[in-house]
């Protein structure tokens, strides 16, 4: 996949690096499919709206589902100074 957009630093919280390990998955995997627009499980208007912050350098979502069935969201800040996976819990 392609990146469209800066990352910034990569942070991830303690909840979110134990749901992974929990699931077996690295969070790279996760980070590429936000990167390149891929904002997995949203819905269509969350999606319009993400589109609208890429092109306007607004604050950008994803959430996916990791394969042991946790939830993950990825955050990616206005200024793309840092993208951070969490828990939802943790928001």
């Amino acid at each position: 996949m392609i990146r469209t957009f800066p990352l910034g630093r990569i942070l991830v919280t303690p909840a979110a690096l134990a749901a992974l390990e929990r699931a077996n998955q690295s969070a790279a995997i996760f980070l590429a499919r936000h990167a390149a627009r891929d904002w997995g499980e949203l819905d269509r208007e969350d999606m319009r709206e993400n589109e609208y912050s890429l092109a306007r350098g607004f604050r950008l979502l994803s959430s996916y589902t990791t394969a042991a069935g946790e939830r993950l969201w990825i955050i990616t800040e206005a200024d793309r100074s840092a993208t951070t996976l969490l828990s939802p819990d943790e928001y």
